[in-house]
């Protein structure tokens, strides 16, 4: 079955990518504090009282048009927030609401997806009132944490697993064998599907990344059934230039997470 997916947004320099290598128990993404370092998803598997998720990291979502790489940024996360199950929202205690949460605000109520809000940089107990003031962002109670110190972050995955849904096994006809089928961009993936199926079900072409979603295909011979899953192509991520790729290869992964046979 496919873990749910948990997306942490926010505006940048906030943390989130400290706090997603606190939950993840390991340094995966970089931390730094240059504003918009993070600047591809990053994913990381995660568990919390037996519940297992999907992790993803994002960049810092700014709205300045000054800088060419902010609306490529900001498309990111919000292609993160329309695959997450469940979308963690990371603010700054230190700052407050600024212009610029409020206006991710606005994405949020887009997404129409279960948001938990974190209040990061609250380094003591004794600063947790100060986290009170972002009830005005209306997305219900604010948790007051700390990425550095790992203040309250027990409560803060609570919230999290809470909003997970129900874990749900594919629908598939008993004895159906899923078939993931992956590769680099353009080595004919879809081909050989089609060919398997004997039928141009796929569209075929030499433009690398046409498949830009798993998509399933059912097929039955002898008796059994079988479900080819065609994947967008994978490429090592400094090779990947398209925001739209990038973003296909989570389902790339989620269908190889579902198959009995890659």
């Amino acid at each position: 079955m496919a873990k749910p997916i948990v997306a942490i947004v926010g505006r940048p320099n906030v943390g989130k990518s400290t706090l997603f290598n606190r939950i993840a128990e390991k340094r995966v993404s970089i931390v730094d504090d240059t504003p918009g370092v993070t600047r591809d998803r990053i994913y990381a598997d995660a568990e919390w009282t037996g519940h297992e998720f999907a992790l993803v990291d994002t960049g810092g979502i700014d709205f300045d048009e000054n800088d060419a790489l902010l609306p490529a940024m900001r498309n990111q996360a919000r292609l993160a927030m329309e695959e997450a199950d469940v979308i963690l929202f990371v603010v700054d205690g230190k700052v407050g609401i600024t212009d610029v949460d409020e206006q991710i605000v606005g994405m949020l109520r887009t997404a129409k997806k279960p948001v938990v809000l974190a209040v990061n940089k609250v380094d003591s107990i004794k600063g947790i009132p100060d986290s009170y003031e972002f009830y005005g962002l209306g997305l219900g109670e604010p948790i007051a944490v700390s990425a550095v110190n790992a203040l309250n972050l027990g409560d803060l995955l609570d919230a999290i697993v809470k909003e997970l849904p129900e874990n749900v096994e594919v629908a598939d006809e008993p004895d159906t064998i899923r078939v993931a089928v992956v590769g680099r961009p353009n080595v004919g993936k879809s081909s050989l599907v089609n060919a398997l199926l004997g039928e141009e079900r796929l569209v075929v072409s030499n433009i690398p990344g046409t498949t830009r979603d798993a998509v399933d295909t059912y097929f039955k011979q002898d008796g059994v059934t079988f479900v080819f899953v065609d994947t967008a192509g994978m490429r090592r991520r400094g090779k990947i230039d398209a925001a739209l790729e990038r973003y296909s290869v989570i389902r790339s992964l989620r269908a190889i997470d579902r198959a009995d046979v890659v």
